[in-house]
């Protein structure tokens, strides 16, 4: 189910919170959000909008092609597309758990910290990490100038 802003407030304390820019999904993500979902609370999946994902790459996905694929996805519950910063939706959800890859531990910005500390919001780092959107673009990007120059 796709959630907006005022909605967010009515799941505080009830859900795990992913986030990114899913752009584009790929498996590691599966891995991400099943892992979530094993941790047994219903996962809200916090998408990134397209004015943040356009700061790493350019839009795959615009941001509600993005929302409904992984809307469709049965481990995911919830689906909000930002309009804000994750602290923004922090403040709101105030989740019961705050989910982040491995690769974000020590490098978690100090605001979500600090977010997440004054709220009681447990963070949970998962050893999901198979690929990254940016890296998968990189690579594509990489083979299609090699094929075109030959």
């Amino acid at each position: 189910m796709i959630v907006g802003w005022a909605a967010l407030a009515d799941l505080r304390g009830q859900v795990a919170m992913v986030d990114g820019g899913f752009d584009p999904i790929h498996a590691g993500h599966v891995s991400y959000f099943e892992a979530t979902a094993q941790l047994g609370h219903p996962v809200l999946c916090n998408v990134s909008p397209d004015s943040y994902v356009v700061t790493k790459h350019p839009v795959l996905l615009p941001e509600q092609d993005r929302a409904r694929v992984i809307d469709a996805f049965r481990c995911v519950d919830y689906v909000h597309i930002s309009r804000g910063t994750t602290v923004e939706v922090l403040e709101q959800l105030r989740p019961r758990c705050y989910v982040k890859g491995s690769d974000w531990r020590d490098r978690l910005p100090d605001p979500e910290l600090e977010t997440c500390r004054r709220h009681g919001i447990e963070i949970v780092y998962l050893d999901t990490v198979t690929h990254s959107s940016t890296a998968l673009l990189s690579q594509y990007r990489s083979q299609w100038e090699s094929r075109s120059c030959h």
